[in-house]
């Protein structure tokens, strides 16, 4: 590809994110989609637009810029929670180690590899990209040491600043326990593959085991039931609840007509909540919460919460075998009540590895079968190659323009388009796989997005670029260095067109909301549906998390091979820093607190990034016969793999167990404040699988309601 090909893509994208933002800074002056751009200032101000029409809510401005940035971090914090904190540290970690890398390599690295050869250049338009990568260094070069110097300069300066940023988010994350206001999930412990008794139900089982081996320290416990009949009834019950809020908060005209916008098939009375109320008027004569028949239609789950008198009891029973057989009574933490992911707490314990083989494969299954697309598009990139088997394509190459278009913007985007099926086929993979946390649902999806695209985008690219112009060649483990070395700076004009593609005009599309900008139009003007304060999504951490971490490993690899892309790349993390804050300080809500243990993930990935870039380092000293280069490259990668075994013993375990010394430091405190009796009734309705808070009903806790409340009945309604 040549230079011009790829101004061609790089201005196509230029003007896609100009017209977005543009479009983005009138919408968002539009009241009509406050609920689509400020749906969490929406939902915690309980505010309404206004409709007064002003001439500045049609000009663009860049005034979002400056009030996404004007805020501090610890504004974030109070307001979007550690979790949206350490996210905007992966992109600021971003932002200064390819400052760095690209100090170093565009005005070190790039003026070697441009002058490489002993040739003649042509006009830079004309130029080829390979003779601004290391392919362009001749073999022996003496020159090649300062790849070697750059190389030191990006992993120094990177370990560095993932000892500080691990040192800070671990100290945030025991501020975060020890500061944060009793959390239900401390004195929680769910229990599952609890074993069945004929002689006596399944609750005075939990009651009977809890009080002789925990005497000192159990509290109560709460059944886990999988509803039937009557979580549809209270579905809908929910329903009319939040109806009736909604207009008892909503202002309405009494005269008000049905709107000009309905098309008259899927419309109907302006108000519907007649029709709701019939409908659940209907359903309760059908049916009677206080029958019987309704009441059994719960059914035992094998699984309970149990509550615990402390946090140190607690932490203690969930890390310990209960029983000598390790398949039953099987205890684990409880997760936040908000995170609690209700549908696969009833999957009984011992399908859980299956399961878990079965998500496995399927996911190895769905990565091959994407390779259909991956190939497809790399043979857009290597049109030449593919001119020589297909002779009919040779008409293309007449047309200067339409190569430009075909070899540097088109195989991008048809990538990013078959990339947006991924995240919600690994969402749902992770739902299945049975975790009972909507956080672990959403960290193990992050996960398998982030190994789906590291594999597809990156080592599927290359390698299938490279069999594309070598079909006979057969690649064996010990030459995978050198064969990377070979193929990624050849491959590295793609990578560049899929930073602008899927950085660049993603990150335009994210601030734009374009599916609930959509969604919301139809809604309206066309259900003549209302606004639900109610509505906040969630921040997407599995889609843009994998993307950050992605681009991250490209910059890294690409750094001292194809140094052109570090400028791109610093664009759009500069870019997403300020699209992200704003998306976090007005757009998404956040339902759980998981207390920053993303990071771990990030680490290992940006380590793996390191380890991989020495790895291909080493295969290019190699084919271009430097062994002073390849010997100081060796000790490098030894220092790199230490680093992590440290980090990974020094902070890991903050992220993945609580300590016991704040844990007894917390009840300590709390029982000399007197608010320890307070947690223990507020335990007692913590967990409710119809949560007060958002629906009709609860149900109560079974020794909530013999010992601690003056409740009669298992299900009651309230407000």
């Amino acid at each position: 590809m040549e230079i011009s090909a790829l101004l061609t893509s790089a201005g196509i994208n230029v003007g896609l994110c100009a017209v977005f933002l543009s479009l983005y800074s009138v919408l968002r002056k539009q009241p009509g989609n406050i609920n689509v751009y400020f749906g969490r200032r929406l939902a915690e101000e309980h505010g309404r637009a206004h409709d007064s029409f002003t001439i500045e809510r049609l000009v663009p401005s860049a005034s979002w810029i400056v009030k996404a940035c004007e805020h501090t971090e610890a504004e974030i914090l109070q307001v979007a929670g550690l979790d949206a904190v350490v996210f905007l540290r992966i992109v600021i970690f971003s932002i200064r180690i390819f400052s760095i890398a690209g100090l170093v390599c565009i005005f070190g690295v790039l003026p070697v590899n441009y002058f490489g050869q002993e040739m003649l250049h042509k006009h830079i338009p004309s130029e080829s990209l390979d003779v601004f990568t290391i392919a362009n260094v001749k073999e022996g070069s003496r020159w090649l040491w300062v790849h070697c110097l750059a190389l030191y300069v990006i992993t120094s300066s990177a370990c560095v600043l993932l000892y500080h940023e691990y040192k800070g988010i671990s100290m945030m994350r025991l501020s975060h326990i020890t500061g944060s206001p009793p959390n239900p999930s401390h004195f929680s412990v769910l229990v599952r593959a609890i074993p069945l008794s004929k002689d006596e139900p399944l609750g005075d089982t939990i009651r009977n085991f809890f009080s002789n081996y925990h005497g000192s320290s159990y509290l109560s416990h709460q059944m886990i039931y999988r509803a039937g009949k009557v979580q549809i009834l209270l579905s809908n019950a929910e329903k009319v609840y939040r109806k009736f809020v909604h207009l008892k908060v909503a202002a309405f005209d009494q005269n008000d007509r049905p709107s000009i916008y309905r098309c008259g098939l899927c419309g109907g009375r302006p108000n519907t909540f007649h029709l709701h109320y019939n409908e659940f008027e209907l359903d309760a004569k059908k049916t009677d919460i206080d029958q019987p028949d309704i009441i059994r239609d719960h059914k035992d789950c094998s699984a309970a919460f149990v509550f615990f008198k402390t946090r140190y009891a607690a932490i203690v029973a969930s890390q310990v075998l209960q029983s000598s057989n390790p398949m039953s009574w099987v205890t684990d933490l409880a997760p936040e009540p908000h995170d609690v992911y209700w549908s696969n707490l009833w999957i009984p314990y011992r399908q859980l590895w299956i399961r878990r083989i079965a998500t496995l494969i399927a996911s190895v299954v769905f990565m091959f079968l994407f390779l259909i697309p991956v190939t497809f598009v790399q043979g857009l990139t290597q049109l030449d190659h593919l001119q020589q088997r297909f002779p009919f394509l040779n008409g293309i190459s007449k047309k200067t323009f339409i190569i430009k278009i075909v070899t540097g913007y088109l195989p991008s985007v048809i990538l990013l388009l078959f990339l947006y099926t991924v995240p919600p086929v690994m969402m749902l993979f992770s739902a299945v796989e049975g975790f009972i946390s909507r956080s672990g649902r959403k960290k193990s999806a992050c996960c398998k997005v982030l190994y789906f695209t590291i594999w597809n985008v990156f080592f599927v690219n290359v390698l299938s670029g490279s069999v594309i112009s070598q079909l006979d060649a057969i690649t064996r483990p010990k030459h995978i260095p050198s064969h990377l070395a070979e193929a990624i700076p050849k491959q590295a004009t793609f990578f560049i067109t899929y930073v602008l593609t899927s950085g660049w005009a993603s990150l335009c599309s994210e601030i734009m909301q374009l599916f609930p900008l959509i969604y919301n139009f139809v809604r309206k003007f066309v259900l003549g549906g209302k606004d639900d304060p109610e509505s906040v999504p969630s921040f997407p951490y599995h889609t843009e998390v994998p993307k950050v971490l992605l681009f991250g490993l490209l910059g890294f690899t690409c750094s001292i091979l194809a140094p052109l892309i570090l400028p791109f790349l610093l664009i759009y993390f500069c870019l997403g820093y300020v699209v992200y804050r704003n998306q976090i300080l007005n757009v998404y809500g956040s339902k759980y607190e998981t207390g920053g243990r993303i990071w771990p993930i990030v680490h290992n990935t940006t380590v793996f990034s390191l380890v991989l870039t020495q790895i291909i380092a080493l295969g290019v000293f190699g084919i271009k016969h430097s062994p002073v280069s390849l010997g100081f490259t060796i000790p490098l990668l030894i220092c790199t793999l230490l680093f992590n075994e440290y980090c990974r013993r020094r902070f890991y375990p903050i992220f993945k167990s609580l300590s016991a010394q704040d844990l007894i430091e917390m009840d300590r405190e709390d029982e000399q404040t007197g608010r320890m009796e307070e947690i223990h009734q507020q335990l007692l309705t913590a967990y409710c699988q119809f949560s007060p808070s958002k629906g009709v009903i609860s149900l109560c806790d079974e020794d909530a309601v013999m010992d601690q409340t003056d409740c009669s009945e298992e299900l009651k309604i309230i407000r």
